[in-house]
């Protein structure tokens, strides 16, 4: 077998994960056509400073130093709906807003109430209420797709996340540092493992991951801090391949700003810059199915609500998430806004969360995948019967 050179970076990752969770795998065509991309935004971004609430009586006067100007003002917020305004960082998502392509659900937090980053990726991850399980949510709605959801999950990055760890089955793919090997190299490892029952299989698995990610950009080099971009434009490309996966993850980190947080210059508005460019690389590389993608952002949990002694913010509660998409229902500031008056705040310092995160998680999977209401609480969130999907998230 003939191992195109520019293969084999990607298939290396791919055929060693594939090997250890199943030979059988590969990207057949999907029983959907709707596409998910779930951004984790790692070390907890800053709720109050991506989505503005300008017209709070206390916002000012419990922001301080980082307060952002209003709409209209020199380096205001972008104005969504009179009451919130969206960072000037993400100028480039507000014209989403008026075609009702992103909304935003505010006070949101899971049921964590903790301040340890690890314990509260951990529950985000697999929608539990204790840490230590083993498989994560996105695993587990997989599960209950056509097929049993097996070659429809991709992770974009160093290894495979809890939130898609589980039972199922997923690709993985990343840009490599590595050089590129000789012709004759490859072709002595597909020699190798041509024969091997449960080797071979995964190698030709991984193969059809490098097959779609090299056919997109086999020929670019990485660049350290735009190997975002890279992850982002081929998991759209993925994505948009009819025999392609149709669920995606990708982790974007830099979001922990206890020093030198900022307002319109800093580590958030930095962040969040890279935030908005990511999407817009996304959205840019799905035109074909933009119609029938999702794009969910989510984060462990918020911040404090008010600046610490370095010019940053420590771990808090509630937070936002954030919605995009071309079916999506948009255009809305969504959850029970509790107000920043000190007697409403949580513990004192934090934003009370007033929305479950597995309330807006489960809507994701009822509404844009069309998963049975019994089989998301009786799978996927089995810890919270009791919470309800939050309902018109996706245009009927």
């Amino acid at each position: 077998m003939m191992l195109h050179r520019r293969h084999f970076i990607a298939t290396a990752g791919a055929a060693g994960l594939l090997a250890a969770s199943s030979p059988r795998l590969s990207l057949a065509a999907a029983g959907t056509d709707r596409r998910l991309v779930m951004i984790v935004l790692r070390g907890a971004m800053d709720g109050l400073g991506a989505v503005v609430p300008y017209a709070d009586p206390d916002y000012r006067s419990v922001r301080g130093t980082l307060a952002l100007a209003e709409p209209g003002q020199e380096g205001g917020v972008l104005d969504l709906d009179g009451r919130f305004g969206l960072h000037p960082a993400l100028a480039a998502l507000h014209e989403w807003w008026g075609q009702k392509q992103l909304l935003a659900v505010h006070a949101i937090a899971t049921p964590y109430r903790d301040r340890s980053h690890f314990d509260a990726q951990d529950l985000l991850d697999t929608g539990g209420i204790r840490a230590g399980d083993d498989s994560g949510w996105l695993n587990r709605a997989l599960a209950r797709l056509d097929g049993g959801g097996k070659g429809l999950g991709l992770s974009l990055g160093q290894g495979v996340p809890l939130v898609l760890r589980g039972s199922v089955p997923v690709a993985s793919w990343a840009p490599s540092p590595l050089p590129e090997p000789t012709m004759d190299f490859m072709d002595r490892v597909a020699g190798l493992y041509s024969n091997d029952p449960v080797l071979g299989p995964a190698l030709m698995a991984g193969l059809g991951v490098a097959d779609m990610a090299n056919g997109m950009d086999g020929n670019k080099k990485r660049d350290g801090g735009k190997d975002r971009l890279i992850l982002a434009e081929t998991a759209g490309r993925m994505l948009s391949d009819p025999a392609g996966p149709r669920i995606a993850t990708l982790e974007l980190s830099g979001w922990d700003t206890h020093v030198g947080q900022g307002t319109l210059q800093g580590r958030l508005p930095n962040a969040l810059g890279q935030l908005a460019e990511t999407m817009v690389t996304l959205r840019t590389s799905m035109q074909g199915v933009w119609d029938q993608t999702l794009i969910a952002i989510v984060t462990e949990f918020g911040r404090t609500i008010r600046p610490n002694g370095t010019g940053g913010t420590d771990h808090g509660t509630a937070g936002v998430a954030l919605l995009a998409g071309g079916g999506l229902n948009g255009g809305r500031v969504l959850g029970d806004w509790p107000g920043l008056r000190d007697d409403k705040l949580f513990e004192g310092r934090d934003l009370a969360p007033t929305t479950d995160m597995r309330a807006l998680l489960k809507g994701v999977l009822a509404g844009h995948l069309g998963l049975p209401a019994a089989d998301i609480d009786r799978y996927v969130f089995p810890d919270a019967k009791s919470i309800r999907a939050m309902p018109d998230l996706v245009r009927a």
